[in-house]
């Protein structure tokens, strides 16, 4: 684990605060800052510490583990350098490489864009944008207008749809996160209005412009943001169960609930054990083959979501038992079911 006990301590300690005040102190983000939690998947030569992604799914479990909040936007700031390779080097050297570079914004088109000489001019608004307050830039996604034209869109598949690089100048950060978990992580709408956006910070995620050589940006986008999403899952899960068993040392009279305690625990060690092995063993692969087969990619998937799945469960079959006591709001086992409930509620976790 990157983090010293007093390190984890300390952010525990600053969670309740964080949630009522609904953003990331700046203790925890110098922390994060310092030891380039935001870069694990930023090339080296832009002040990166490049990470496999066996690494770095078990970082963001146990960043989560520690705090709901925490272990989001670790995993959600890392994120975003996935995209340096569809960058021309330029425009990522100016992106990623100081210390407090990170990335916030959305993968949902929402927006429009139309072409102009040099650029775009870009409209629209994004809602979820996690780290908004902290940003040093934004990402989202828009749709290209046909001729200039909004009522000339092409639909379907033919759609042009493009990512734009927004500087937090050119946008409007609208304070509507009021989520019952994961408060603290800031996921406000951003908006912008006939932004000019330059053709050199725009870019297309089947489009590699460089670090061709580096592997994370081999794996497919799908199941590697499945598998930091299920991570942080099982994460707070874990932070959940230790949490429901504190609370059950003060009851001896309950033998029921530490029956399904013990069975919480033992599914979510089982559904864990699967999880890494199937990160692993699609890594080791993507080392061998360069690629994953579409069996591989589908087999992650199908068990990201199942991870989520068996997570969410802990807390759907223990908290009910819990009492009034789990019920008190400023409560960890409260706010760890709440962030709980919220993760697993993301697009790429849901099962139908």
């Amino acid at each position: 684990m990157l983090l010293t006990q007093q390190q984890m301590n300390n952010i525990r300690e600053q969670s309740l605060r964080m949630e009522q005040e609904g953003i990331a102190c700046e203790e925890v983000l110098q922390l994060i800052y310092d030891l380039r939690l935001f870069h694990l998947f930023v090339p080296n030569e832009l002040e990166g510490r490049m990470t496999s992604l066996p690494e770095a799914v078990q970082i963001f479990q146990n960043c989560s583990r520690i705090d709901g909040s925490f272990g989001w936007l670790v995993t959600i700031g890392a994120g975003g350098g996935f995209f340096a390779s569809f960058m021309i080097p330029e425009v990522s050297q100016r992106v990623y490489a100081h210390r407090t570079a990170v990335i916030a914004g959305s993968g949902t088109p929402s927006g429009t864009a139309q072409r102009v000489e040099g650029g775009f001019l870009v409209n629209g608004s994004w809602k979820y944008c996690s780290g908004s307050t902290h940003a040093t830039v934004f990402t989202a996604n828009a749709v290209v207008e046909s001729n200039g034209s909004s009522g000339n869109t092409r639909s379907g598949e033919d759609q042009e749809i493009r990512s734009f690089i927004l500087l937090p100048e050119q946008v409007q950060i609208d304070p509507d996160w009021n989520a019952f978990g994961l408060k603290a992580t800031s996921s406000h709408r951003i908006s912008v209005t006939d932004i000019f956006v330059p053709d050199d910070m725009t870019f297309v995620i089947t489009e590699t412009k460089a670090y061709e050589n580096e592997m994370i940006y081999k794996y497919p986008f799908l199941p590697f943001a499945q598998a930091s999403f299920a991570a942080v899952t099982l994460g707070i899960a874990q932070h959940f169960l230790e949490s429901a068993q504190e609370l059950l040392k003060q009851k001896t009279d309950h033998p029921y609930v530490l029956s399904k305690l013990n069975e919480q625990q033992e599914a979510l060690r089982q559904s864990e054990i699967v999880f890494h092995e199937s990160i692993v063993k699609s890594w080791n692969d993507l080392m061998q083959d360069g690629q994953l087969s579409p069996k591989t990619e589908g087999w992650v998937s199908g068990q990201c979501v199942s991870t989520a799945q068996v997570s969410l469960k802990c807390g759907q079959e223990l908290f009910p038992l819990l009492g009034l006591s789990a019920a008190m709001e400023n409560s960890t086992i409260n706010r760890t079911w709440r962030d709980l409930q919220t993760a697993c509620q993301h697009a790429l976790l849901r099962s139908y």
